[in-house]
């Protein structure tokens, strides 16, 4: 329900705006429909940034697919912008459909439903703790202000979307770059693509730190 930004004028379209973000604030899964023929503009990315940052599912719906030509470039270039500009819903479920012709649209809730689990999903505490310390092993956590931040272990709270919690000696500490590679690793290993991942930590500081010893 939402035109491009400079389209939208009348009073009771700027109120419909507003109604449409509200109710994506309370969404569990968004589905965000592109037109196929133009690919994922500025509005589309703002949309979609709005949806993780909320914490929310995305899946797209790439429609008017059945008048694109060339449909291995149009989803090139559709890639191309999610993997620079999404990250955080890498792996994101893209539904090719015409909603002219009905063609492909029996796909789009199996495809919702799937992202719905995955962001539903939660991962014990035995098998995350595995992750993790096969995580640290590839690339042990790194040095900051000349000391090592020391994790010990995960926990996985709640899922809605799926949240981790580290816990260690100046975890609090942890590098973005770090925070990044973990949540990687987690979604690669785990199987989660196109769902938000969440990444918090528990840090313990020691007081004696920078104090003299005499």
């Amino acid at each position: 329900g939402m035109r491009k930004r400079a389209r939208i004028e009348h009073r009771l379209e700027k109120m419909s705006v507003a109604s449409t973000l509200a109710a994506l604030k309370e969404a569990e899964v968004v589905v965000l429909v592109l037109d196929a023929l133009l690919g994922m503009d500025e509005q589309d990315l703002r949309i979609a940034r709005l949806a993780e940052r909320e914490g929310r599912a995305v899946v797209i719906a790439l429609n008017k697919w059945d008048a694109v030509e060339d449909r291995a470039a149009a989803r090139r270039r559709l890639d191309d912008v999610l993997t620079a500009s999404l990250a955080q819903l890498r792996g994101i479920a893209v539904v090719p459909m015409s909603a002219a012709t009905g063609r492909g649209v029996e796909k789009l809730m199996p495809a919702v439903r799937a992202t719905y689990e995955l962001w539903n999903r939660r991962v014990a505490t035995g098998e995350l703790n595995r992750w993790f310390e096969a995580a640290l092993s590839r690339h042990q956590a790194p040095l900051v202000d000349g000391r090592r931040i020391k994790l010990r272990y995960a926990t996985m709270p709640k899922g809605r979307p799926p949240t981790i919690v580290l816990f260690g000696t100046r975890a609090e500490d942890l590098p973005e770059d770090y925070r990044r590679y973990l949540v990687n690793s987690f979604r690669e290993a785990f199987s989660m693509p196109g769902v938000p991942i969440r990444l918090e930590t528990r840090g313990t500081t020691n007081p004696y730190a920078d104090k003299d010893d005499g």
